[in-house]
């Protein structure tokens, strides 16, 4: 039997498609190497606290606002199917994930112990081989996410200790000197958890530190992982090194000396000794598995497929991917490489393939073609989505025009409409999410700098806080655009601030349309 789909990997993503898929009654199996559903979460994080929160309580009983801060649901209809039902903790720990996950994927149809050995592409089929069977599907959507540790191309790197196999007993660095090699999560997670052992930490890399809450991407350092600051800053014998390693050698007693070139130092190298080097400088995506006719090309230092619009291959027609691997789109711009990005991003490919390959065009709702209509509609949904909400700036509701006709089509990425996923050339409104350009450069907790006042509607277009932009896209282009002003608590409900505008801008985009 042929597959429409074969889904590679049971985590998050694989898991959420699947489920929309059986929803739909399509032909599909999914392969997973592991023995359980989200194999990842058994072992990572290392120290097993996820960053993803999980806000119980909002105020709220709207399922749709809520999930704006649960970062860790699939999207479901079974209430009994919200990872509050699984942890109260705000920041939860990974194995309460990996009984979630289990739940989520009983009635599915996933093969466990089942690692794809190879992907080749024949004609307009694909054929999966496993250790003991080879399966044919018309399409296959690879949901592995980054499974294999970068590496960083330093010399002597394979004498250092890694993440993904380091001890996580912090007994087992008492008194002992630690270099941590990486500024991302997973290196101060590793750092704040040696605090009270280790004599000396240097925590080390080529870039400065990006924290989450300035640069609003929750890839970068996150508060939960960043008490090893504080004992940097208050002179505690550690110490975060800015600039690269260029070599590693074992001495003769068993540690390590290293070779550090700083971005800011008199010398140009200088030679540090440590009894542990540490790798935690990330993932990348193994394509070990594919046959040179289905090879995905890869991009940013070859760790992710590079893709379309559409979540597909740029080079192999009919190999799609979901989940965290779709971050190549969006890299460290917006959430496409977390639980509560991607959901939306699986969604988002589910309604694609059904345009693609099962004549069901994107959903979408009737509304009088006028001013007031459309702005309504646009509100309602910007003061509850989660869609546009966690998607910044890459998911959008549109509102086609043609004619005396008005079509509401919710989250759709913005990218795919440009490359007339929903026809070529629409006369569209498409509201989007979004922060400043320079939302990254501005210090949130300082009140001495000028910044845009809240519910400041003409100057709405320079505020740098998430609000939302309406944006007029016809002949293929952006030709208007109109920015809400940044509410406190994100509701733009205000009539004089932003709804009137809001209807005023539309009724002059309609007049000039004619």
């Amino acid at each position: 039997m042929t597959l429409d789909y074969l889904i590679i990997g049971a985590g998050p993503a694989g898991l959420q498609l699947a489920a929309l898929l059986q929803r739909d009654d399509r032909e599909y199996l999914v392969l997973e190497a592991g023995p359980t559903p989200g194999t990842f979460f058994t072992t990572y994080p290392r120290h097993r606290q996820l960053i993803s929160i999980n806000k119980i309580w909002t105020g709220s009983e709207d399922p749709e606002f809520n999930l704006r801060a649960d970062w860790n649901s699939l999207l479901t209809d079974d209430p009994a199917l919200l990872f509050k039902n699984y942890s109260r903790r705000y920041f939860p720990d990974a194995a309460d994930l990996v009984r979630y996950l289990a739940d989520f994927a009983r009635g599915l149809r996933v093969r466990y112990d089942t690692r794809v050995t190879r992907v080749a592409r024949d004609g307009d089929l694909f054929t999966v081989a496993t250790g003991d069977d080879t399966l044919t599907a018309r399409r296959v959507v690879v949901a592995t996410g980054v499974s294999q540790l970068y590496v960083p191309p330093i010399e002597g790197a394979e004498l250092a200790e890694r993440y993904d196999t380091v001890s996580v007993d912090p007994d087992d660095f008492t008194n002992q000197r630690v270099l941590i090699i990486g500024k991302g999560n997973s290196a101060f997670e590793t750092a704040d958890a040696l605090i009270e052992t280790a004599a000396v930490i240097h925590v080390a890399g080529p870039h400065s530190i990006k924290m989450a809450w300035q640069s609003h991407y929750v890839g970068h350092l996150r508060a939960v992982n960043n008490n090893f600051l504080d004992t940097y800053q208050l002179k505690s014998q550690n110490a975060v090194l800015d600039g690269t390693v260029e070599r590693i050698v074992r001495r003769d007693d068993g540690g390590y000396r290293i070779d550090f070139r700083y971005a800011r130092t008199v010398e140009s190298i200088r030679q540090i000794d440590y009894d542990r080097v540490i790798l935690c400088t990330g993932f990348r995506f193994d394509a070990s598995i594919f046959d040179p006719s289905a090879a995905p090309r890869l991009v940013i230092n070859d760790r992710f497929p590079e893709q379309t619009s559409a979540y597909e291959s740029v080079d192999v027609p009919g190999l799609y991917f979901a989940g965290t691997l779709t971050q190549q789109r969006d890299f460290k711009r917006s959430t496409s490489g977390f639980i509560h990005g991607f959901r939306y991003g699986v969604r988002a490919l589910h309604r694609i393939l059904n345009a693609r390959h099962h004549d069901s065009p994107w959903p979408s709702t009737p509304l009088d073609n006028t001013p007031e209509a459309i702005a309504d509609a646009f509100l309602a949904r910007l003061n509850r989505t989660s869609a546009l909400w966690q998607q910044f700036a890459v998911l959008g509701d549109v509102v086609t025009i043609s004619g005396d006709t008005a079509l509401y089509q919710e989250e759709v990425p913005v990218a795919y409409l440009h490359d007339g996923g929903l026809g070529p050339e629409p006369f569209a409104f498409v509201a989007t999410l979004e922060y400043g350009p320079d939302h990254d450069q501005v210090d949130p907790f300082d009140i001495t700098v000028p910044r845009i006042a809240e519910n400041d509607a003409e100057h709405a277009h320079d505020a740098s806080y998430l609000h939302p932009v309406i944006r007029v896209h016809r002949g293929g282009r952006v030709v208007a655009e109109h920015h809400l002003a940044e509410n406190l608590e994100n509701h733009w409900n205000l009539p004089g601030v932003h709804h009137q505008p809001l209807v005023l801008f539309i009724k002059g985009v309609l007049s000039d349309a004619g």
